[in-house]
């Protein structure tokens, strides 16, 4: 089993975020519509490769808002790590923060911190979006109105109504990483239910376009399935490999904002 697959599927989205394709200019002006998450909200996710367990994922939000200068900020947290047992062939500990305008959902701070072997890196970058531009350590940077980092496109893609587009339109997003702004696309392909280890739930599914020759070997190699009623949780995410597939599922969730109708559906 590719190890290195494996890592950059320990955080949703991740992949998406650091291999999508680069697209021409043609982001939308995207408003944000939340109600989808809320306070305290907790999620987590195993990665597998059939009956193996290779890591876990979580994706928290905190109890209370934060105070980013003189604003109200909605503090999310996105954290990936692989088991013990699992250890010997590759060794991750990532951690990606944002706080968000609760409104927008528009990142006003982000920071990463990334352990894989013995690579090791960090960032921290604060954003000025009514200026167009973001400082980090290395300085200032350009960014779009809709430039959002990792933690922060992740939430910002579930208050997205998938379900209103028709199958095979797409969403544009911007995400920064690592001094970089990569303008990404993900298509909607439709609604399936799926079995998961939570029982069936009823889900809208998403096409991330990726980089082949890179990581993954197919552009249509991932698949995402979010949840098809008022929160869109992340559910499962799925990559093929040569042999089989390898899966990221939702095990556990607390203190959704809305009820959890997809599930048992």
């Amino acid at each position: 089993m590719p190890m290195k697959k494996a890592a950059y599927l320990l955080v949703p989205f991740l992949a998406l975020a650091l291999l999508a394709n680069q697209r021409p200019d043609n982001r939308a002006n995207s408003q944000a519509t939340p109600g989808s998450f809320g306070h305290a909200e907790q999620l987590r996710y195993r990665i597998h490769y059939g009956l193996i367990n290779a890591g876990v994922v979580t994706m928290n939000t905190d109890e209370t808002y934060a105070n980013i200068g003189s604003q109200a900020a909605m503090h999310i947290r996105v954290e990936g790590e692989t088991l013990k047992s699992f250890e010997w062939a590759y060794k991750v500990r990532d951690k990606f923060e944002a706080w968000v305008n609760p409104a927008t959902v528009k990142p006003l701070r982000y920071a990463k911190t990334v352990r894989e072997n013995t690579y090791y890196d960090q960032d921290l970058a604060v954003f000025n979006h009514a200026a167009g531009y973001l400082r980090n350590r290395k300085g200032q940077l350009s960014i779009t109105a809709e430039t959002r980092d990792i933690a922060s496109a992740i939430y910002f893609l579930r208050t997205v109504n998938w379900g209103a587009l028709t199958i095979g339109a797409s969403k544009p997003v911007d995400v920064y990483l690592d001094n970089e702004v990569y303008n990404l696309s993900v298509a909607y392909a439709g609604k399936e239910t799926i079995q998961t280890d939570l029982g069936p739930v009823r889900c809208l599914k998403l096409k991330p376009e990726l980089v082949v020759d890179r990581v993954f070997k197919n552009k249509n190699g991932m698949t995402v399935w979010v949840s098809d009623d008022a929160n869109r949780i992340p559910v499962r995410i799925q990559t093929d490999i040569q042999v089989g597939s390898l899966k990221v599922d939702l095990t556990q969730y607390s203190h959704l904002k809305n009820a959890f109708t997809a599930l048992g559906s």
